[in-house]
């Protein structure tokens, strides 16, 4: 699993694995969902991160596992 946040183009994604995207669906306004050939969900994009997220400091994001 990867998190890119490119500050730029103001958006997040995060890839679940490296399997091939065969398409893509919007699936709310900003929020693309990637699809591999067996239609399971292998990327989310989300564009507007700024927007979505105030105070958000993209430089110190935790990861958490449960």
């Amino acid at each position: 699993m990867k998190l890119h946040v490119d500050k730029d183009a103001d958006a997040l994604y995060l890839r679940l694995d490296d399997s091939k995207v065969i398409e893509s669906d919007e699936a709310a306004p900003g929020v693309v969902l990637d699809y591999n050939g067996q239609h399971e969900v292998v990327g989310i994009e989300m564009l507007h991160l700024s927007r979505r997220a105030t105070g958000l400091k993209t430089n110190a994001l935790e990861f958490v596992t449960v």
